[in-house]
């Protein structure tokens, strides 16, 4: 049995990495560890159209983006060798460098937990309700913004 740690949504800055490896070491099965992995989303500097960044606002449907992050945390726990998944998600407003999403896996093993990471880092960017606007300044120095996924469909037709 896991620790359940509170996981999921944050605003900007009131959850750090010490705070995640805090929680997975208080976890009483983590003397079952001899692996942990984390990913640390920041905010990339480039559109890939190579629009200039300038910022990004983050915003989350809260309630059910916990309880998807909960969801995928409980069934990659249940792989073999996992001790613990946590995801961490921040909201609010972020300049280039900063951290968006922090994403640890716990296992036995290395090689139990690197598919897994994975898993979880592709699974909450496809299920986790998370709405982006990033604000961009293009080749021509003109500045707009636009939530990611309406500016993906305009482009894509």
């Amino acid at each position: 049995m896991t620790l359940v740690t509170v996981k999921g949504i944050h605003q900007k800055g009131q959850f750090s990495v010490q705070d995640l490896l805090n929680s997975t070491k208080a976890n009483p099965e983590f003397r079952n560890v001899g692996a942990i992995m984390m990913f640390i989303g920041v905010v990339r500097g480039k559109t890939q159209s190579g629009d200039k960044v300038k910022k990004l606002e983050l915003e989350a449907y809260e309630e059910k983006a916990n309880e998807s992050i909960d969801g995928i945390c409980r069934d990659l726990r249940k792989k073999e060798g996992i001790v613990d998944v946590q995801i961490h998600h921040f909201i609010g407003d972020f300049n280039v460098g900063e951290d968006l999403v922090y994403i640890l896996v716990a296992g036995s093993h290395r090689h139990n937990i690197f598919p897994v990471l994975e898993e979880a880092v592709e699974r909450y960017k496809s299920e986790v309700p998370i709405f982006k606007k990033e604000y961009v300044t293009d080749k021509g120095e003109k500045t707009k913004s636009y939530w990611v996924s309406e500016h993906e469909t305009r482009k894509r037709k």
